[in-house]
Parts: structure tokens; sequence; C-alpha cells
């Protein structure tokens, strides 16, 4: 004979569905569980990229170093990399920012260019420092990413920095005018849709070319994704300058949409 429990909505049911559904429950749980786990597990990301075809910054090394650890101060997994076979779809989907630390000349071939347009197109993020202005000049697509190339530069001086827009994460912790020493780059195709953060006031330093309105320092939305590109950091000392590697997290912070 088969004992079964009232239910007073349902009526009398079997104590085997009571059981099936004790246990659907319990698996439900432990399935939640192990989902949220995975999600906190899996955190941020970013990767560095580092190849060079041209002229090699010795700053690269001090960069890496200093990226990796704003990413440990802030719960953020840092890889880093000078092999460009790197750029796959299948490889870049797993990143949140990538970030093109002093880069030089022509260093995606036709297939890698496709996967990096792939990765931005699906809500990627890309962050240019200093001479990822001076990359893959014969690459329009390139051009509207990192939104200008280089032109030049003078000798390594100080200048005065000025503060366009202090309410995005890269500036908002900076003085209105800003001091600085480093290689102070000159730039051509400048994109019109960049959102200017600082300007160099030429007026501070010899050698500056672009005018009245010399950009530095900008952000915007492009081809899907978010960009953000700063020329400073030539030099070793600004990869230990704090206000430098806030100014530069808080871009990484905005390419990855934090």
């Amino acid at each position: 004979m088969v004992i079964e429990k009232y239910n007073p909505k349902r009526g009398f049911s079997s104590p085997h569905r009571v059981i099936k559904k004790i246990i659907f429950l319990l698996v439900a749980i432990v399935l939640f569980q192990s989902s949220a786990e995975a999600r906190l597990r899996k955190g941020k990301k970013i990767l560095v990229f580092t190849k060079t075809k041209g002229f090699y910054h010795t700053s690269i090394v001090a960069g890496v170093k200093a990226i990796q650890q704003l990413g440990d101060d802030n719960k953020v997994q840092v890889d880093t990399t000078s092999d460009a076979g790197f750029f796959t779809s299948r490889h870049l989907k797993q990143y949140d920012a990538i970030v093109f630390l002093s880069t030089t000349g022509d260093v995606l071939n036709d297939q890698q260019q496709r996967a990096f347009q792939q990765y931005i197109s699906r809500g990627g993020g890309f962050v240019g420092i200093h001479a990822a202005a001076d990359t893959e000049y014969d690459w329009p697509w390139y051009n509207a990413l990192v939104g200008a190339y280089f032109l030049s530069h003078p000798q390594q001086q100080q200048a005065q920095l000025v503060i366009r827009d202090s309410t995005h994460p890269s500036t908002r912790h900076l003085p209105a005018t800003w001091k600085k020493w480093d290689e102070w780059y000159n730039y051509k195709s400048i994109q019109p849709h960049i959102k200017v953060l600082i300007t160099l006031e030429e007026s501070s330093y010899s050698g500056g070319t672009n005018g009245s309105f010399h950009p530095i320092a900008w952000y915007h939305e492009v081809n899907g994704g978010r960009a953000f590109y700063t020329g400073l950091g030539h030099t070793d000392a600004s990869f230990t300058d704090p206000l430098f590697l806030q100014h530069l997290w808080g871009g990484i912070t905005y390419a990855m949409k934090h």
C-alpha cells in the first residue's frame, strides 16, 4: 500500500514526489552557488601588448611592472605579451581591455587585425599609452581607434598640462594645471570625434607644433567599443608617479567599463 501525504491545495501526494522536489531544489541551489562563485572568480582581466617593430621604449619594462601592480591592487588579472599570435578572436574575447604599451610600427598582420576589429566591435576596450600612436600607420581603422598618429617630438622637458575634463576617472584627481617632465608628442591625423581630456600648453615648453589646442590625452566610443589614449609615459619615472598611475588606471577602468 502506498501512503500519501495530504496537501491542502493539491490533495494527496506521494512521498516519492516530495523527495524528488527536495532533491531538485537542493541541486538548483548548488548550481546557483557554483555559478555565482564562478562569476566572482572570473573578475576583470586585461592584456598588455608590447610588440615593437620600430623604436623600443625601455620604459616598457617599468610600465608592465606598474600595470601588474595596479592590477593586483584592484583585483584585476593582468596578462602581458609581445606575441601578436595572441590576437585571435577566441583568445581576445576573455579580456575586458587590451592595452597597447608603447607599441611601434606594423605589429599585427591582416588576420590579427581582423580579430582585433571583431573584439572591439563586440564591445571590447582599448588603451593606448604613448607610442601606441606610433603604430599601424597604414591601417585607417586603427587611426580611428587610437585617435591620432605620432608626428614628431622635441627633447624631453617639463611642460604644463591643462585638464579640459575633470569628470573622467582618468582626470578627476588631477589639478587644473599639471606640470610634468616627459617626452611630448606632436600629432597628425587627429580624429575629430575624440573627447579631449588634457591638452599641452605649448607656450610652457619648446617644440610643440599642434598650436593652441594640443591634445595629449583623450577618450571616445568607437566601432562598438571604448578607447582611451594618453601621450604620457615615455620615461621610467612616469610609472612611479602616483598622479600618472591614477590617470592611467582611470583610463583602463573606463575601457573595461568597470
